[in-house]
């Protein structure tokens, strides 16, 4: 195991095989800024034992497997801000960690168009066996290191990253980034009016979606601490690439700095 990774494969699941890599990897664990970095869909892996869930080997590139270039921009991040980065390593199509686990598309049988035949009829013990081996583990890994957190007395900040295709069935989407919230977050406040003043139109407030009832990993792990949060879209073509991630870690990290001295300011 690497330092700054969390092994917490549940070795007993029969999902695992023994090349499947870890569900959940924590890099920067002790960093000292306020924010704690969460990847819900970071990664795209499928457990050896469950094939390719009859999805083309293509589509696991799109946008239905995995939110594109959160991976790096979580990992380049992490250091600029010196905060810890949890993600998550397999993929939204085995089970979405950033739903309920009584949603009805916590392991959906298609989505954008494409079907997932591997995720069709599953049974109430099917899922509970993905929940036990990825969602459990990774929530698992959040709540411990926010409790280390409380311990030893620092803030914390919750930032929850995520990104969004360009083009959904058909529809553009012009925003570059888009905050999501319920209206309760000072800090998701001060992140879109900076957002707007930067880029105007091309900051989506609650856009490309809106953070409702579906959303899961803020609501459980900010609400029961009192924590205030960021839940932030970044467009997929401004991260593909290594280059792109670069450029939206720095971004975000002075956004994310502006956004905490203003706050502080205006106390």
């Amino acid at each position: 195991m690497s330092e700054g990774c969390a092994d917490s494969t549940p070795a007993s699941n029969p999902l695992w095989g023994r090349d499947d890599p870890s569900p959940v990897e924590v890099t920067n664990r002790g960093g000292l800024s306020p924010f704690v970095l969460l990847g819900d869909h970071a990664g795209r892996a499928i457990p050896a034992a469950l094939g390719d869930l009859g999805v083309p080997p293509a589509a696991m590139d799109l946008h239905i497997a995995w939110d594109i270039g959160i991976s790096g921009v979580g990992a380049q991040l992490a250091p600029l801000l010196d905060a810890p980065f949890v993600q998550q390593r397999y993929s939204r199509l085995v089970i979405d960690c950033n739903r309920k686990p009584d949603a009805p598309d916590l392991a959906p049988a298609a989505s954008d168009g494409i079907g997932i035949a591997g995720n069709v009829g599953l049974s109430a013990a099917d899922l509970a066996l993905r929940k036990a081996a990825i969602y459990d583990p990774y929530q698992a890994a959040i709540a411990a290191l926010l409790d280390e957190r409380a311990a030893m007395g620092r803030k914390t900040l919750l930032i929850s990253l995520h990104s969004f295709t360009p083009v959904m069935q058909g529809v553009v989407r012009p925003w570059r980034f888009g905050v999501l919230h319920r209206g309760d977050s000072p800090l998701s406040d001060r992140v879109l009016a900076l957002l707007r003043a930067e880029l105007g139109d091309a900051a989506g407030d609650n856009e490309p979606y809106a953070m409702d009832g579906r959303d899961n990993t803020i609501p459980l792990h900010a609400d029961a601490r009192g924590l205030d949060y960021l839940e932030l879209e970044i467009r997929q073509d401004l991260i593909a690439d290594a280059e792109g991630q670069a450029r939206a870690a720095v971004f975000v990290a002075d956004l994310l700095a502006e956004a905490v001295r203003a706050t502080q300011a205006a106390r």
